[in-house]
């Protein structure tokens, strides 16, 4: 294991270390490339496909705990797997905040990637790319978390 993917793992709870390193083992066998840098506020961990070189999913270090960002790119595909999330995690992206290119493309940066559009318990959101799908990880979220990913790259597949 790289020296650098250890000393993540000594940083994450111990309830989720099983967890993170099968995501870990997912990920990287499914193509990605696993990159890690550190910043105030702990590890940043992103895998980025080797086919579209866009980034899928980062591991974040927050006060609240250790979350996973998912870019769904193909949201549309499968967004009705929304509604099969737990309560927790659905609370965490109807707070997301919205995306303000997508409301008014002049009131964000524009070189920022639009975020996502999609369909949540029958109501529209449109949520920012980099808080839409921040879901925190728990006994409760985890299985949900790894069905997200393998939709999303399942998604991705079709499309090459």
């Amino acid at each position: 294991m790289d020296e650098k993917f250890h000393m993540f793992m000594e940083t994450v709870d111990e309830r989720f270390c099983s967890f993170v390193k099968q995501i870990n083992e997912y990920l990287t066998g499914s193509g990605c490339k696993c990159d890690i840098k550190t910043q105030k506020s702990g590890y940043v961990v992103s895998y980025v496909s080797n086919s579209s070189k866009r980034t899928l999913a980062t591991f974040v270090s927050r006060k609240a705990g250790m979350k996973l960002r998912i870019y769904p790119e193909h949201i549309q595909e499968y967004q009705s797997f929304l509604n099969t999330l737990p309560d927790k995690a659905k609370k965490e992206i109807k707070k997301a905040s919205v995306c303000k290119r997508l409301i008014n493309p002049d009131d964000c940066n524009p070189k920022c990637i639009m975020g996502y559009t999609f369909v949540l318990d029958g109501e529209f959101y449109q949520k920012c790319r980099y808080m839409a799908f921040q879901v925190t990880l728990s006994e409760e979220n985890n299985p949900y978390i790894k069905q997200f990913l393998e939709k999303e790259l399942l998604a991705a597949a079709n499309y090459e």
